[in-house]
């Protein structure tokens, strides 16, 4: 879906406005004719503007004559059909003198969150809108260790594949969140050393420091919980093929259990002489013993299990 919308600062608030442009002009999955406006109006290299849309694209600052491109790693919005795949995204942020763009390649919350009630200036909105994107991956991290431990549970009474292949699932998913939060890092960390360059005041190099912590953080924990999941993946197969190893051997008991009594009333079903064949309470005794043959069978695989 392609959409374009226009937010203003006010009162250091960032407001959407509508039929004029704004300072702060946000383009989702831009289609010819905005990626036309943002290459020969603002000035933007196409090659840049193409990378804020491809999903392998690693993290990186450029500088152009007229504004600061960076390009960075958002997590995707999921939905029910990437059945437990959790994606990352690129996203450009384009900061010229008095206008700051936005492009992304779908409709995501970006001005959410406490730290968005008081932006001073278009610098700051452009280093709290990379910030937002770690504390992004911190809440899809916390999701993924509840889906974990809930897919835990299942396994430890699972005989099927399925919630295995779900916890690979969200290891793959891990794999490609540290990815991204490492390639941002390397962008946050030029964004630091050329601070003075593209103009952050003293407020804003420190709220760049803090942003270098949080997503530190947010790497050491995406780190933690893809380590733990990869460690244990190998038990819990061992569990699944236990668990069924157990009910293959209480079948196995289970069929025992018929087969004996069936082969004592075979045997006397036979059509020939046999004994107790006149005795009055014949059908009685064949019965007992074919009980009793199987509480024997019963009985010794219960001394066997213990």
């Amino acid at each position: 879906m392609c959409m374009r919308r226009d937010f203003q600062l006010v009162d250091c608030r960032v407001a959407e406005c509508t039929g004029k442009t704004g300072e702060i002009q946000v383009f989702v999955n831009p289609d010819a004719e905005e990626k036309r406006y943002l290459i020969q109006d603002l000035g933007v290299d196409e090659h840049t503007l193409n990378s804020s849309l491809d999903p392998d694209e690693l993290s990186r600052l450029e500088f152009e004559p007229n504004h600061v491109a960076l390009i960075f790693k958002m997590p995707k919005s999921y939905s029910g059909e990437d059945q437990l795949l959790f994606r990352v995204c690129s996203t450009g942020a384009f900061l010229f003198k008095d206008t700051l763009v936005l492009v992304v390649s779908e409709d995501v919350p970006l001005f959410e969150g406490k730290q968005f009630t008081r932006v001073p200036s278009l610098r700051s909105l452009f280093l709290r809108v990379i910030n937002r994107s770690a504390y992004h991956f911190m809440e899809h991290l916390k999701v993924i260790n509840l889906l974990t431990d809930e897919l835990e549970d299942r396994v430890n009474t699972s005989m099927e594949n399925k919630y295995l292949i779900n916890l690979f699932t969200l290891g793959k998913s891990l794999v490609y969140y540290l990815n991204a939060i490492n390639s941002n890092a390397i962008g946050i960390a030029k964004l630091r050393n050329n601070a003075a360059k593209i103009g952050f005041d003293t407020d804003d190099a420190e709220f760049l420091e803090d942003i270098m912590v949080d997503n530190n953080q947010c790497y050491r924990q995406a780190e933690i919980y893809s380590n733990i999941l990869a460690s244990l993946m190998d038990a819990r197969v061992s569990i699944v093929n236990n668990n069924l190893n157990i009910l293959m051997k209480t079948l196995n008991m289970i069929v025992l259990c018929i087969m004996v009594p069936t082969f004592v009333v075979s045997a006397f079903s036979m059509n020939v002489s046999i004994p107790i064949q006149h005795h009055p309470f014949a059908f009685w005794i064949i019965m007992g013993m074919s009980l009793a043959s199987a509480l024997v069978v019963f009985g010794f695989w219960k001394i066997k299990r213990l």
